[in-house]
């Protein structure tokens, strides 16, 4: 049992080290992930309302379409969203999950 936990306090210790040498990396990386949410959280409140096309969701976020359909195929890769139908020559998206998110 000692060596369980003085393993896992090594690996805290050599962990804390490597954030501290990549300080400025982490930071940075941290950042682009709350960006990314913040990005994701606008798409969802605009999928509220029910499915929606890439350019739908570009319209009522104010987000080019381009980065919207960046998030949207990542999210789509996760099951946060799923392909519900076309309207015109666009999938349409829906939320997965509505309650949970």
């Amino acid at each position: 049992m000692t060596d369980k936990k003085e393993d896992t306090k090594n690996r805290a210790a050599m962990l804390k080290s490597l954030r501290e040498k990549h300080k400025e990396t982490v930071e940075k990386t941290q950042a682009l992930l709350k960006h990314n949410q913040s990005i994701r959280k606008q798409i969802r409140q605009a999928m509220q309302s029910g499915p929606m096309t890439v350019p739908e969701v570009a319209e009522a976020t104010g987000l080019p379409s381009d980065r919207v359909l960046w998030h949207v195929t990542a999210m789509k890769k996760y099951d946060l969203v799923r392909e519900v139908g076309m309207s015109g020559e666009y999938y349409q998206y829906e939320l997965a999950q509505k309650e949970n998110q």
